[in-house]
């Protein structure tokens, strides 16, 4: 986790391919056999550099959810919310495309949601506006009791949305509670890890040993937060954090 230097999503392209280098440079050293670049913003900005420059498998995230949606959507309307950094790459839009040239694909950037995420605000009328003022350019202009006033018709609305950040997840319950029941919500870390396991088969990389895994953690900056954020991804307590130079 690169917490010295996150948000990734604000910075600049050029920013976001050398810290990602940085990054995985970190990683390569420590003989890793295969990477998940699982930073949605790194991913779309970055993932070419990263591939021409490792010799070992590289994955990111921006495909497998542009499948996903792409089998999801029933009238082939998908939206995107993501950091400013990727909706400017365009890569969902283009990777949905490729998958299915007929799908719409509606792209919003939506800084506001990861600092809330990352202070822990998850829940609660404040985070309910914020990302109902999110998600209103997908769904319509809303009045001052946050009702739709002009809202899309149902021909013109989503009824996909991929969370285009590591962060919005976590959110999900919030998005679901404003879009409905007729938006199916992607989040790409499950078909991403599918993807993975697909990969080292193919490979013969994954292992046949059935031993409690080991995990490690590292570190740009301290590690209190990193700690508390871990916690709410993963759902059980961090271990030890190690910390790096993320600068090289």
């Amino acid at each position: 986790g690169d917490n010295a230097r996150a948000p990734y999503g604000t910075r600049t392209d050029d920013e976001v391919r050398t810290f990602s280098t940085e990054a995985i440079d970190a990683l390569v050293e420590r003989d890793v056999k295969a990477i998940v670049v699982a930073c949605n913003t790194s991913s779309a900005v970055a993932i070419g550099d990263l591939r021409r420059r490792y010799a070992l498998p590289i994955l990111g995230v921006i495909r497998p959810g542009a499948v996903t949606a792409a089998l999801t959507t029933r009238n082939r309307r998908v939206g995107v919310i993501a950091t400013p950094a990727t909706i400017r790459s365009h890569a969902y839009f283009a990777a949905i495309k490729d998958e299915n040239p007929a799908v719409e694909v509606y792209e919003h950037a939506t800084p506001a949601l990861v600092p809330m995420v990352e202070s822990g605000q998850l829940s609660g009328p404040e985070v309910e506006a914020t990302v109902a003022e999110a998600l209103a350019p997908l769904l319509g202009a809303r009045d001052a009791a946050g009702e739709f006033v002009f809202p899309l018709p149902p021909s013109a609305r989503i009824d996909t949305l991929i969370l285009g950040c590591t962060h919005y997840p976590l959110l999900a319950p919030t998005i679901r509670q404003i879009l409905g029941p007729r938006v199916t919500l992607v989040d790409s870390a499950k078909q991403t890890a599918a993807e993975v396991r697909g990969l080292l088969m193919g490979t013969e990389l994954l292992s046949q040993h059935r031993t409690t895994p080991r995990y490690r953690f590292f570190v740009t900056d301290e590690s209190a937060q990193f700690n508390a954020i871990g916690q709410r991804f993963l759902g059980h307590v961090i271990g030890s954090v190690e910390r790096v130079n993320g600068h090289r």
